[in-house]
């Protein structure tokens, strides 16, 4: 038996839905919602259709935008013979936040996950391809997820690019800066013992 109202509940449910939020995260985000004056509930709602309605994949990197291409692909400051490869757009604002990084992008919208039946044609490799067919690309750098899956992703398209002759590299993974060796796995001092650079 519940004990909200039907439209309570639904709202409820549409914030559970939401990755990373639990019933009771949920809970207090719908009454705060109703706690809300009438315009900026509203104002709320419209920030989501209308970020829904506008926001889509630039049609060159697959990066969210609101033009036909984003503004990393139209920066003339950016370094174009280089494609770091990740696999959601929230991972471009995590390599942008370093200020390292000076190329272009390729998302990937997803990896290669034959449990949830994620295959190759249901991300973007095939815009990848293309890319590096028609563009003067010389390096990809594979920055998707050290995990099973990003893994496997990586390996799928780094073997696909060999024809083009061009350098696949994939992200260094190792111990993370401030950190204590005694408390790294063995697979992340394994990782770093591999990736280990001259000084």
């Amino acid at each position: 038996m519940s004990f909200f109202p039907a439209t309570l509940e639904n709202l409820i449910d549409k914030f559970a839905s939401l990755p990373g939020i639990g019933r009771k995260s949920a809970q207090r985000l719908a009454f705060h919602i109703l706690s809300l004056p009438d315009s900026e509930a509203q104002a709320f709602a419209d920030a989501v259709t209308t970020a829904k309605s506008s926001v889509h994949c630039c049609k060159i990197c697959q990066n969210l935008t609101e033009g036909d291409v984003c503004s990393i692909c139209t920066s003339d400051r950016r370094d174009r013979s280089v494609i770091c490869v990740v696999s959601e757009p929230r991972d471009v604002l995590s390599i942008e936040r370093g200020h390292e990084y000076n190329g272009l992008y390729h998302v990937l919208h997803g990896v290669l996950s034959p449990m949830s039946h994620v295959g190759p044609d249901d991300i973007r490799i095939k815009e990848l391809l293309q890319r590096v067919a028609d563009e003067e690309v010389e390096e990809v750098i594979m920055a998707t997820n050290p995990d099973t899956e990003g893994e496997a992703t990586a390996m799928y398209i780094s073997r696909l690019l060999r024809p083009f002759n061009i350098k696949v590299t994939r992200l260094a993974y190792g111990i993370p800066v401030g950190s204590n060796l005694e408390f790294a796995d063995d697979a992340t001092l394994n990782r770093a013992i591999e990736g280990r650079t001259e000084i």
